[in-house]
């Protein structure tokens, strides 16, 4: 059978790579992937935050629980589960090119230290701090969850404008 998509020469291959910009777009699914598990992320620590911080009620006995937050920290864990696997697919697909480009690399490298940062702090949550520890732990990690959200959100505008050459942004972050 003929193989229906010619493979270029090495030479010819190597000149077309030298000659044009590397594309640094993620495909349209892995686009979604991303975007569905970080929206399920972000709104599952948003509920978490209004359940126990605004929800909470007085019983006999004290302050009890509201039931969301038990519902939204298991939402929470599996959008965290989908949100790495994804990230990690576009690994080589993405962020590989978009370092050897030097393009938009601030934003994109803040967007991996804090993803790394709220993997880790949350661990120690789930499984290593303390109940004196915990309050501390946890601001830490929903403070960071919530700048992480901006710079997740920015990271595509950032490298947008620095792609398009306009605005300020493309000296700040090439």
């Amino acid at each position: 059978m003929k193989n229906p998509r010619p493979q270029p020469s090495r030479a010819g291959h190597a000149i077309h790579m030298a000659t044009h910009a590397t594309p640094l777009r993620m495909t349209l699914s892995s686009k979604w992937a991303i975007w569905a598990s970080f929206g399920l992320l972000a709104a599952s620590g948003c509920l978490w935050l209004i359940a126990r911080y605004a929800l909470r009620t007085q019983g006999q006995f004290g302050e009890l629980p509201s039931p969301l937050e038990p519902l939204s920290m298991k939402l929470h864990g599996v959008s965290l589960l989908f949100m790495l696997f994804f990230t990690g697919s576009v690994l080589h697909s993405h962020i590989r090119r978009a370092i050897r480009s030097h393009r938009n690399r601030v934003s994109g490298w803040l967007v991996i230290a804090m993803l790394v940062a709220l993997s880790g702090s949350g661990e120690v949550l789930y499984y290593f701090a303390s109940e004196q520890a915990r309050p501390i732990w946890s601001e830490v990690h929903w403070i960071t969850g919530l700048l992480f959200t901006l710079t997740f959100v920015l990271h595509p505008v950032i490298g947008r404008k620095s792609r398009n050459g306009s605005g300020k942004l493309n000296s700040l972050y090439k």
